[in-house]
């Protein structure tokens, strides 16, 4: 690891003693208040719940965390894992099927699964998204009015808050805003804040946040250094995205100038509106619903504080600072244009590896696990070009396209690219193997 990542990987993953004996406590009472009016018999399993309120529930919680002044999008990212992680631990522990994520409190018999998901969702987003309470609880009350009143429906949502509070104090000094700078000093091949706005970095401490699938930031956010200034693979990629992610380019295309449009909005409402699409269009029950929702979510998440790291970690400058200052890359084969700008003004942050094209990796391989499937059959809509869609049949497909047009759109090298996809299907592959699998008495 580098002198210069400096970042604490944090306090253990488990809750403080008072936490964990009030989690304890009311698990208990679960375990011991039956559902009135139920026989001593063993009750018929009830219906599972309504798949549609999983949807709405995401999309709810992204409008409030992308609403929330206070947070980056990739904090928004981070608190929409943390909704999916209890709504899953919830209906599982409800409904079972799968391996729940985190808590292993059984559920009472007859709870509505339902009404879990819709306390656990709430819980954690009054929790962490205060400001926005009174606009959630009404949509709180008006979700649980759909579910008929009675025992089943309050001990669904005592359950779901018991999902929602042990998921909380899980994630009590994980890392989260801790006081990080990125204090390289300015050199050949050394990322500064870039033009116009010249920003510091963003969220500098996200790559040091404990994640909440694999084992550390470092598992997959240590890739390895990117291609030396003075090779070959550096000057090839420098002379690629030269010349075709100028803002004034002559040899990009329509088509790739599309593509890289498309591309150019915020990743997360991208991928989290084509999860609403995909949960309506394969007609997945409430639990499989659940499932890919927390399965795709949360190796986001965990490919994000990967690219973090790396980003912080290895500092490489972007394609305008690198290209403005060619002449001091020691590359005889790269030649400065100091009035060389970008498609897409850049964003503040490094750029080894790619975010977004992280993202998109762990979105594909995370999205064909946990549907069993390659065949992905995608609608996406961009979230910078208005009323354009595209279908994707395949997650290669994808990627390759995502990679592409962060290099037609000027802020990305093509090497970061292929490395942040390579580290979100890494991600997603280790997280799938390791978590959401099925029940073997189920």
């Amino acid at each position: 690891m580098s002198a210069d990542f400096h970042i604490s990987s944090g306090p253990s993953r488990r809750p403080h003693r008072l936490r964990r004996r009030a989690v304890a406590t009311v698990a208990a009472a679960l375990l011991l208040t039956p559902i009135a009016g139920a026989s001593t018999a063993s009750p018929r399993k009830p219906t599972l719940g309504d798949p549609s309120v999983i949807s709405d529930w995401n999309v709810t919680a992204l409008s409030t965390l992308l609403g929330d002044a206070t947070k980056s999008p990739q904090e928004a990212q981070l608190y929409l894992a943390f909704v999916n992680a209890a709504m899953y631990d919830a209906v599982v522990g409800i409904d079972g099927r799968y391996q729940p994520y985190a808590l292993h409190a059984r559920a009472p018999r007859g709870a509505s699964d339902q009404a879990a998901a819709v306390a656990a969702a709430h819980r954690i987003l009054v929790t962490y998204s205060p400001s926005s309470r009174a606009g959630l609880d009404a949509h709180y009350a008006a979700s649980l009015g759909q579910i008929p009143d009675g025992r089943a429906k309050t001990a669904g949502v005592t359950y779901g808050r018991l999902a929602a509070d042990n998921l909380i104090s899980r994630r009590a000094n994980d890392g989260r805003n801790a006081s990080v700078l990125f204090t390289k000093p300015p050199a050949p091949g050394v990322w500064r804040p870039t033009p116009p706005a010249s920003m510091p970095m963003l969220v500098p401490w996200l790559g040091a946040v404990t994640p909440l699938l694999v084992r550390d930031g470092a598992q997959f956010g240590e890739p390895g250094p990117p291609p030396a200034l003075t090779s070959r693979r550096y000057a090839r990629d420098f002379a690629e995205v030269k010349a075709l992610g100028s803002l004034s380019s002559t040899t990009r295309t329509a088509d790739q100038t599309s593509t890289a449009l498309f591309f150019s909005g915020n990743a997360f409402l991208q991928y989290n509106t084509a999860l609403v699409d995909q949960a309506r269009v394969r007609d997945l029950d409430f639990v499989d619903t659940t499932r890919m929702f927390a399965a795709v979510s949360m190796s986001i998440t965990d490919a994000l504080i990967s690219v973090w790291r790396a980003k912080y970690l290895y500092g490489f400058w972007r394609p305008i600072t690198a290209i403005n200052l060619a002449d001091t890359d020691a590359n005889p084969a790269t030649t400065a244009d100091p009035t060389w700008v970008p498609l897409l003004t850049t964003p503040p942050y490094p750029d080894y590896v790619s975010g977004y094209s992280g993202v998109t990796g762990a979105f594909t391989r995370a999205l064909a696990g946990a549907l069993g499937t390659r065949h992905l059959n995608l609608t996406l809509i961009s979230s910078a070009v208005p009323n354009v869609t595209r279908t994707y049949h395949t997650g290669t497909a994808l990627d390759q396209d995502v990679i592409n047009a962060r290099i037609w759109l000027g802020i990305h090298f093509r090497f970061a690219d292929t490395a942040g996809v390579a580290m979100g299907h890494d991600v997603a592959n280790w997280a799938l193997q390791h978590h959401f699998r099925p029940l073997r008495h189920h």
